[in-house]
Order: structure tokens, then sequence, then C-alpha cells
């Protein structure tokens, strides 16, 4: 893979952006949901967060949103040194639609990014625009579908097309994989890496997946409320604090 990262000679990323989280905690009450949480996203890096259900996954997504408040410190910086806040684009975990809703990708998408009433024919120009936001994810045939007939793999499509409206600069996604099959993952993942070669972005995203990771990633963190381990898949996969999390051992392969 072709990855962008800091050089040794200046200040800033050679790519589009960058983010350093140091020191970070979130509590829910009384409960200490993250706890000391310390990584760093390269420019154009793909980083997969593994880690049990209840680690803190969705919640370290949230926090770096701006969603929750935490302790600790999350730092961004963009191209030549800029430091104020990227733009970043969120696809959470798949939401679930009835199959019957004669809501269609159109309608969904106009909605999100329009103030057009979705019961109104929608206009020609509005309709050239959710098809150029989809064609970024290869699935302008998929306008005229209705939301609950898509698949698992389709619907991921949609969800990312509009988290690519308008391009952001770090892309996070939850478990984008959830409810694809395994030729859906495939090409979700090689669109993955696509994506972020052409548009120069950043990706974070977490996963179950583990026979995937040594592919796509670059670098893999291990969490249970605080990082566990950080590295590529194979020195991620290989390590105690894996096994010990997953009761796994994979060894550099990333398979049982």
């Amino acid at each position: 893979m072709s990855v962008h990262k800091h050089g040794d000679s200046g200040p800033g990323c050679a790519g589009s952006c960058c983010l350093k989280v140091t020191d970070l905690g979130v509590n829910f009450g009384s409960e200490e949901v993250l706890h000391n949480v310390s990584f760093h996203l390269h420019c154009g890096e793909i980083v997969a967060l593994i880690g049990p259900n209840g680690a803190g996954k969705s919640s370290l997504f949230r926090t770096i949103l701006g969603q929750i408040p935490h302790t600790g410190d999350i730092e961004f910086q963009r191209a030549g040194g800029d430091r104020t806040r990227p733009l970043i684009g969120y696809v959470p975990q798949s939401p679930s639609f009835d199959r019957g809703d004669p809501v269609s990708v159109l309608d969904f998408f106009s909605a999100a990014i329009s103030k057009w009433p979705v019961f109104l024919p929608s206009p020609k120009k509005l309709r050239e625009r959710v098809a150029g936001c989809l064609a970024r994810v290869h699935g302008d045939t998929l306008i005229d579908k209705r939301m609950g007939a898509l698949s698992g793999g389709e619907l991921q499509r949609v969800l990312l097309a509009l988290a690519l409206e308008p391009l952001p600069h770090i892309l996070v996604l939850d478990e984008p994989l959830s409810g694809v099959d395994i030729d859906g993952e495939k090409q979700l993942l090689d669109m993955l890496d696509e994506i972020r070669t052409k548009y120069d972005l950043s990706i974070l995203l977490s996963t179950h997946d583990f026979a995937t990771l040594d592919q796509y990633a670059d670098k893999v963190l291990l969490l249970k409320s605080e990082i566990l381990k950080v590295g590529t898949p194979a020195e991620v996969l290989s390590s105690p604090e894996f096994q010990a999390v997953f009761h796994l051992d994979l060894g550099k392969g990333g398979r049982r």
C-alpha cells in the first residue's frame, strides 16, 4: 500500500490529515468506559480498531466526532501544519430498514443533503448530484432502489457515499463489514482502499473480521477500555494481548 506518513524533516503531514489521541478518558457516570487511550492516525492510513463487544470502540468514535465529553487530548493536523478541525465522514453501524419501506435511495440521500421535500419529485439537478455521490462508491445504479430492498453490501455503499458528501479528511466507519457477505466484504474493502488513495483520506474503522486485516489495514489497535497493543496486523494478531482477549491463536496469518 502507498501510505503518506509523517516525514522526518517537517512538523506537518505529507497527506491530507493526521489524528493524534493522547491519554483519552471517557466516563459514563461512575463507569469508566475508556482509560488512557493514546494512538496516532497518520495521513493516508487505514487503521483497524478491534476489541470485544463493550470494549469502547463506538464510544471512542463518538468522542472523536465530538459527541461526548472526555479527558485527555484529541489533536488534528492537516497538510501544511493546519490544526483547524477537519471534516470527518462517519458511517455508523448499519441501520435496519423495513423490507416494505417505500423510501428509495434517492429519497434517503436527498433528505440528508438537501431541504427538498421527499414527497415531491426530485429536481434534475438534485438527482444528478445524488447520482454523482453514489458514483464515488460505484453505486449509481442503486439510486431508484428501495432502502429496504438493499443487500448488506449495497446499504454500506449508500451510507459510505453519504459520508463522502462533502468529501472529508478523515473517514470513520463503525463495523462496516457487519451484515455483508464474503464477496461484498472484498468489494467494500477494495473500494475503501481505492477511496483513500483517490481522495487522500485517512480511514479509521472497527471490525471483527480478523482474516482481512493483513490485506487492508496498515495498522491495528487492540482496544479493551484502553489500548492493549498497537502494530501491524501480524504483530497484533500474534501478540499475547490478542490471545488473552479473544482466546485465539492466529499466529501471523490472521486465520484460525
